[in-house]
């Protein structure tokens, strides 16, 4: 009988593949980032690099207080991981670029930077949760400059601290579900925008001036249960939100609107053909700038079997946002 070695080799080479994999210890859990070397990591990009790709184990990094000057980047390949600050207020992720910084490659200027470079955060990966940081873009009113970008699915924000001005939020990727839980967001211009669906649960939605706070673009949308809408003083005339593309979706559910929200509510973006695509409404909301009397006529008010459809089970596809 003729014996084929190189068969034989691969098939050694596969079994002992599997059972490494199989045998393989469980991943360090949590990793400890701290600042002065008391942890595993001194920065929490490095910490993100060591998670095993695609990790079989959720993978937790606690992370120290202190303010961490980093442009930290969580790429598609790094999933089930939970990044937890010490502290909400005292655990900083901080950096400033914004759209029109020139971009440099090999000492030369090529072009500007662009809104979708200029994160603090970027969040590519599936199944993360940010927990008990603050993000922030220091950049200034530049104009464009996010601080937190998501683009993976299953994306928890809880107890987290989102600070900017124009653009702060950017909630990329039409096919992605973020949560987010307990969150203060504060910004000047469509500070919360983008194509994902998401829910907003007992959030603080702060403007810093005369604005818009949502630009929003297609899909179920964006739904806001629970929030506070509050602003500085200055802030007298803020719109709920203005269409970025057209089919835009936002509702706000038993929110407490401020008195800086403007009567009408809402604006189409200077283009009336929004107003025939655009899925604005609004249910059970009281305060100052609740009153939907001088509301735009192309947005809703739910009635109440309308409004048991918005679930959090039902927006965001699963109960995944319970983890």
């Amino acid at each position: 009988m003729k014996i084929n070695i190189a068969r034989i080799l691969c098939a050694m080479l596969a079994v002992t593949t599997w059972l490494s994999a199989w045998c393989a210890p469980e991943p360090k859990t949590p990793l400890i980032v701290a600042q002065d070397g008391s942890g595993d990591f001194k920065t929490i990009q490095e910490a993100v690099y060591a998670v095993r790709d695609y990790t079989p184990v959720p993978i937790t990094i606690k992370v120290k207080k202190g303010v961490y000057h980093e442009k930290l980047i969580i790429p598609s390949w790094k999933c089930d991981i939970t990044i937890s600050g010490e502290s909400e207020e005292n655990t900083v992720i901080t950096w400033d670029d914004f759209a029109k910084k020139p971009l440099v490659y090999f000492g030369d200027s090529i072009a500007e930077m662009g809104t979708f470079r200029t994160h603090t955060v970027l969040v590519a990966g599936n199944r993360v949760t940010l927990e008990n940081l603050t993000i922030e873009n220091t950049a200034g009113r530049v104009g464009q400059a996010v601080a937190l970008h998501t683009e993976g699915n299953q994306i928890i924000v809880r107890r987290c601290r989102l600070l900017g001005n124009q653009d702060t939020l950017f909630t990329g990727n039409e096919e992605s579900h973020v949560y987010f839980d307990e969150c203060y967001i504060d910004g000047t211009t469509d500070f919360i925008f983008g194509p994902a669906t998401c829910w907003f649960e007992s959030c603080r939605i702060h403007s810093k001036t005369d604005s818009y706070i949502t630009a929003k673009d297609r899909r179920f949308g964006y739904v806001f249960n629970d929030c506070d809408l509050t602003s500085d003083d200055g802030a007298t005339k803020v719109y709920l939100g203005r269409p970025w593309r057209a089919y835009a979706a936002v509702v706000f559910m038993n929110c407490r609107l401020g008195k800086h929200i403007r009567p009408e509510g809402w604006e189409n973006w200077r283009n009336p053909d929004n107003e025939k695509t655009a899925r604005y409404a609004e249910y059970n909301c009281t305060g100052a700038g609740a009153s939907t009397a001088g509301r735009v006529k192309w947005c809703s008010r739910l009635n109440e079997s309308e409004a048991a459809y918005y679930t959090r089970d039902n927006v965001l596809a699963g109960t995944w946002w319970k983890r």
